[in-house]
């Protein structure tokens, strides 16, 4: 039996995606979590073959999530399920050690499959979604020039940034001005909002 953890902050999808899966023979939903704090205490209390985890869970992400679990629980495969398949959070999901990525847009079928796969020692990633990451590149932008236009993107102002990073606003600013070069944009708003479709930041 494979034991499995589903993580979802919206309800209707998080119970939805679980019912599916206590449908299928041999695949047993034993956790339900609605953040990625409770996706982790849920994980390391009950001990999941399978983690699926929603990319945009409140708290730490689904990446995040699956980042700490191989540290912590290392037995257990993480597979990140999404409606934002952008090819900047794939590469991060597998540099994080994600066995599976896959869209909530795939079949029910397709779904239990490759829970079943990646339990067994597989790996998924939607295809469609691998030819789209192969093909954007990797990240022009810096660690740290990602975080600043991270927090940007949600409107801080450079005073806020540059107390939240412990840097200065001049440093800010500096770092702003980089990453609006690099990604061609007319502003740090435009930059941000690049950044955010290419699954950057």
């Amino acid at each position: 039996m494979t034991r499995i953890l589903v993580a979802d902050d919206e309800h209707l999808i998080r119970d939805a995606i679980a019912g599916l899966l206590d449908l299928e023979d041999g695949l047993e939903v034993v956790g339900r979590a609605a953040s990625g704090d409770e996706a982790l205490a849920t994980a390391l209390r009950v001990r999941p073959d399978v983690a699926l985890l929603d990319l945009q869970l409140p708290g730490p992400d689904g990446i995040e999530v699956a980042r700490r679990l191989a540290v912590e629980l290392p037995e257990c495969r993480c597979i990140i399920v999404t409606s934002h398949g952008r090819p900047g959070y794939l590469k991060s999901a597998l540099a994080a050690g994600v066995r599976g990525f896959l869209p909530k847009t795939v079949s029910s079928r397709t779904f239990a499959q490759v829970v079943r796969d990646v339990a067994a020692g597989g790996r998924y990633v939607d295809p469609e979604l691998a030819a789209e990451a192969i093909s954007a590149g990797d990240s022009p932008l810096s660690p740290r020039e990602s975080d600043i236009l991270a927090l940007a993107r949600d409107g801080a102002p450079v005073e806020e940034i540059a107390r939240r990073v412990s840097l200065s606003r001049g440093t800010v600013r500096n770092h702003l001005a980089a990453a609006i070069a690099k990604l061609d944009a007319a502003n740090r708003h435009e930059a941000a909002r690049i950044a955010a479709e290419h699954g950057w930041i």
